[in-house]
């Protein structure tokens, strides 16, 4: 259980900060992006759920909420360098959790019209949400990539710093932005479905009047 009875330590003041395995390092760590970037797409959520709430039907919503609590569970993961050795179990993102992705994308995916356009995030109030917390995540997957080529995916042996990263937790955003995506798109269905991109609608030749 985390108690939380101050919000400001002062701690953070010379630019560093804590990992979750009580090693101090900078603010601007590859670690430290990630997860920042992973409570950024988490707050994005949020924000397209508040708009979800006479849109989507109750296990849409639900799935969202668990998706909210999976990152911030995931968060958790990436401020934890991979040890050989923990005095209690670490939170890490397993397997399950990419399949499960998987999962809802096939199911929402389903319903859908295929795809003959690149698609612009617009249409419905919360299918442009759900757009904007989909580049975000791609955003934290870029970071979470640049943490694993700068710490590796192996753990610390006994005493080392420095461990690596887990690599369920890029895959896990990876397969999010996709279900975003689809999830956008299942949003607008009852919208007039979704807005295509079409190259250079705005800059084509207009036709010359004839004399």
């Amino acid at each position: 259980m985390v108690k939380l009875n101050r919000i400001y330590t002062r701690t953070g003041d010379e630019g560093l900060t804590g990992l979750s395995d009580f090693s101090r390092t900078r603010k601007t760590d590859p670690r430290i992006e990630a997860y920042a970037d992973v409570d950024e797409a988490n707050s994005t959520i949020g924000v397209a759920v508040s708009l979800a709430i006479n849109e989507f039907d109750e296990e849409t919503l639900h799935l969202l909420s668990q998706i909210q609590n999976d990152l911030f569970d995931l968060g958790a993961d990436l401020s934890n360098p991979l040890n050989e050795y923990n005095e209690y179990e670490p939170l890490r993102v397993g397997q399950e959790w990419v399949d499960a992705l998987e999962t809802a994308i096939d199911h929402y995916n389903k319903d859908l019209s295929k795809l003959d356009s690149f698609i612009l995030p617009g249409g419905s109030g919360l299918a442009a949400g759900l757009h904007l917390a989909r580049t975000v995540i791609r955003r934290a997957e870029r970071a979470t990539w640049h943490a694993i080529e700068t710490y590796g995916v192996e753990p610390a042996k006994k005493g080392h710093p420095n461990g690596g990263v887990n690599i369920l937790a890029a895959r896990y955003l990876n397969r999010l932005s996709d279900l975003l995506f689809v999830l956008a798109r299942y949003a607008n269905i009852k919208h007039g479905g979704d807005v295509k991109w079409v190259p250079a609608a705005n800059r084509r030749t207009r036709p010359a009047k004839n004399k």
